[in-house]
């Protein structure tokens, strides 16, 4: 089971601008020294050597992740802006996937925008689009943002076969992958998704707000969250955040490290980053939430940071610790 990264940001996509980009070169340039010039290999090691916020991006699409389980299909969660890499990404690949199993969280603008943009894929007559929710109205609600003069085309236009799918009992199965779900604390309602294959396990647990609820040891929680091989979890906030925006329905990283620790989690990711941090605030939380965890003295799990084209490579037998590339 494979998962990519291809939205990580909350609430509104974020990219990146001018003035951050010359402040990337002005760094870059003032930290490069003679003998770092004199070749390929110096140049390789210069760059090398360069702190991830100066020579990667986290990436500023909002959320949607896939997961190839090697089955002629493929599931997706959310489709947030993000899924419009993706659909560039088998366009480019040649992929030849007609089943796109599609799963929301919730219908805030963040996680359907990309919807529309789901191309070529979407607008294939030979593909088709599985579309997943516990809600009944769940053909209107899709629709709807498809419509003027929100959008100049319906969703009819997107030559696609449709199939709405209303969640139902205790999970879903695609061949040897099970999908199941978990209602969790947002405004308006947001399901938290376990996906397990064969005998790995990950859950996608975006615009979570965490409370002692989530922490109890009772029967429903052990049976979700106990062991999780990978768990990517909402964790936009500061702990001083968390407390001040009480109810805005998401996460400090420091209570998403506590919660890692106490369901044993094998990998922590940080998901859905705040849309005001730039890269190098983002990478601070990650090494914040680090030194946290070691602060607990865990050394039995691992945080990672969700970045666009991050993959996790969930092996079957294979170790606890997600390859991730």
């Amino acid at each position: 089971m494979k998962v990519r990264f291809w939205g990580v940001r909350g609430s509104i996509p974020t990219p990146l601008t001018s003035e951050q980009l010359k402040s990337r070169i002005a760094a870059v340039i003032s930290r490069v020294h003679p003998e770092d010039l004199r070749g390929p290999e110096s140049r390789e090691a210069f760059l090398a050597g360069l702190p991830a916020y100066l020579f990667s991006v986290v990436g500023g699409n909002t959320t949607c992740i896939s997961i190839d389980s090697g089955d002629p299909w493929l599931v997706i969660l959310d489709a947030g802006s993000g899924i419009r890499e993706l659909g560039a990404y088998l366009a480019r690949t040649g992929s030849t996937i007609r089943d796109f199993h599609i799963f929301f969280t919730h219908f805030h603008w963040d996680h359907i925008q990309g919807l529309p943009f789901f191309s070529p894929a979407g607008y294939k007559p030979d593909t088709t689009l599985h579309f997943y929710s516990v809600r009944e109205d769940l053909p209107e609600v899709l629709n709807g943002q498809m419509k003027p003069p929100y959008f100049p085309v319906g969703i009819e236009a997107m030559g696609s076969a449709k199939r709405y799918r209303k969640l139902r009992g205790r999970g879903v199965r695609l061949g040897q992958l099970e999908v199941r779900w978990k209602e969790v604390s947002h405004p308006g309602g947001c399901l938290s998704y376990r996906v397990s294959h064969k005998d790995k396990t990950m859950i996608f647990s975006t615009d979570t707000e965490l409370s002692a609820k989530d922490f109890e040891r009772s029967e429903e929680n052990r049976a979700f969250y106990e062991g999780v091989d990978v768990l990517i979890l909402d964790s936009q906030y500061t702990l001083g955040e968390a407390i001040e925006k009480y109810d805005w329905g998401h996460t400090s990283y420091s209570m998403a490290v506590d919660f890692a620790a106490e369901w044993n989690i094998g990998n922590l990711v940080l998901f859905h980053h705040e849309p005001q941090y730039n890269d190098r605030k983002v990478r601070s939380i990650l090494n914040s939430a680090d030194w946290y965890r070691e602060r607990l003295n865990r050394t039995d799990f691992r945080v990672l940071l969700a970045e666009e084209g991050l993959e996790i490579d969930l092996r079957p037998g294979g170790s606890r610790n997600a390859d991730g590339d």
